[in-house]
């Protein structure tokens, strides 16, 4: 083939990728869509098998003294790491009951792997090569921290992402539910419609609060649901909301007031986030200006007449 051939063949290759890029956010939003209300729809399930199970038990004529028994005895073994571990776990959106538990065995057992290994490395490897005993300690156990650290930090980013995604749509969903309760819609209606109008903007927003709006409707406590959103949530604007949310019903005062003062709030903490943003800017683009544009800047400036200089030293 021609060169001609081989860069119209490459070109139209490269064309076709930034369209199938261009195009594949609008395919995937039923997708996301379709994902949140299974799983919305598998939250529904479970507290369903729940509230069946309760019944069986209340059935069963089993005790609450006995129930509290066995919850604090399970609670004691479990201990407090295990409740932080699911915690983290929800917050960073993994949903599987057993996450914590993979999690836990992962911080523990990959120092050990990795120990094992380098240990293994260190004794196929040939003695002319020169490392000493205390340059292989401190890979050992630089390298053992690191794998013991490493789960935690995976796991802290992806709860950082998604928190920045709540935050930076929630405002705009509290706008709808303060429309959607002052027209005189329940607030479990409002979550869930807000939960799908949000989806296409949002799918962990929509995630959140469809599971919120679950819990509402099958759970007879509101300050229950509201807690375990808090819970899953971690931080940020949905804390704020189901804080606020909590306090308004337990002092009677109206909802609509509390959600329009904290929709303000929301909004001036996204305004100031973006200041921050924008205020810390020109300093992270000195130094890549310093390296990368000025030495340009000065050869293109001062580059002709270096050129000149030389010539008539040179004539």
């Amino acid at each position: 083939m021609s060169d001609e051939m081989i860069i119209t063949i490459f070109a139209a290759i490269a064309a076709g990728l930034s369209f199938a890029a261009f195009a594949f956010p609008f395919l995937q939003r039923n997708d996301q869509k379709e994902k949140y209300k299974s799983i919305i729809e598998k939250r529904r399930q479970d507290l369903f098998k729940a509230s069946r199970e309760k019944q069986i038990y209340k059935e069963e004529s089993v005790s609450a003294r006995d129930n509290m028994a066995m919850f604090y005895q399970f609670q004691k073994m479990a201990g407090s790491m295990g409740d932080k571990a699911r915690d983290k776990m929800l917050q960073a959106g993994i949903r599987n009951p057993k996450a914590h538990f993979k999690f836990l065995i992962a911080r523990a057992l990959s120092p050990f792997v990795y120990m094992i290994l380098c240990a293994f490395y260190f004794s196929i490897l040939p003695d002319d090569v020169g490392i000493s005993d205390a340059k292989k300690m401190m890979i050992l156990f630089g390298g053992a921290l690191f794998f013991f650290k490493l789960p935690d930090i995976l796991v802290k980013n992806m709860i950082i992402k998604r928190q920045e995604e709540l935050n930076l749509s929630f405002p705009d969903s509290l706008d709808m539910m303060l429309i959607c309760v002052q027209g005189g819609i329940g607030l479990e209606q409002t979550v869930d419609r807000v939960a799908s109008e949000i989806a296409p903007q949002s799918p962990v927003l929509a995630e959140e609060l469809g599971i919120l709006s679950a819990e509402m409707a099958m759970l007879n406590d509101r300050k229950q649901a509201l807690q375990d959103f808090a819970r899953r949530v971690g931080s940020g604007a949905g804390k704020s909301f189901a804080t606020a949310l909590i306090q308004a019903e337990q002092y009677g005062t109206s909802v609509s007031q509390a959600m329009r003062v904290m929709s303000d709030e929301l909004r001036d903490m996204r305004m100031a986030e973006a200041e921050r943003k924008a205020a810390s800017l020109p300093p992270k683009l000195t130094v890549p200006m310093i390296i990368f544009f000025l030495p340009a800047l000065f050869i293109i400036i001062l580059g002709p007449a270096g050129i000149q200089v030389s010539e008539m030293r040179g004539g």
